[in-house]
């Protein structure tokens, strides 16, 4: 028997948008279609657990249905990337990550100073934390991020 969700415990619900829906409208301003291939890169960046270059994304994407080209790859990489979706993380001129701006809770991306290696980890109070700050300032949290640079220890 499914459990039932008191009329209390929807107090502090709030409906989010889904991601499809947010790069549709963005397609639509931009007078293009949501295509089976997009969808399909959508899906498999929102299933990636951190950051992710596009060569990367590209060798997830191999050998699916439908075929995805390089070319649109990352083409609605930056698609993604103008909609908010993605953000880039530059680490260096040589390569761009990107990540998903959505959806990590309280996690962090720890960054590798010495060797670039980026992992995402749990950051616990992170999202409360962050909706502290915007209640001090008169806001609402809509999402955060938190990149952490670190060196070895000495």
């Amino acid at each position: 028997m499914p459990t039932r969700v008191s009329d209390k415990n929807l107090d502090n619900i709030r409906i989010v948008e889904p991601l499809c829906a947010v790069f549709r409208r963005r397609l639509r301003d931009e007078g293009l279609k949501y295509t089976a291939e997009r969808a399909r890169i959508l899906d498999a960046v929102i299933a990636l657990p951190g950051p992710f270059t596009v060569e990367e994304l590209l060798a997830r994407l191999k050998g699916g249905s439908p075929r995805v080209s390089k070319a649109t790859t990352y083409r609605t990489v930056k698609l993604l990337a103008d909609s908010g979706i993605v953000r880039p993380v530059v680490l260096n001129s040589d390569q761009t990550h990107y990540t998903l701006a959505y959806g990590r809770g309280s996690t962090a991306m720890l960054v590798h100073a010495a060797t670039g290696r980026m992992e995402m980890v749990d950051a616990p109070g992170l999202a409360e934390l962050c909706a502290r700050l915007c209640a001090a300032h008169g806001l609402s949290l809509d999402g955060q991020s938190l990149m952490v640079y670190a060196a070895p220890a000495r």
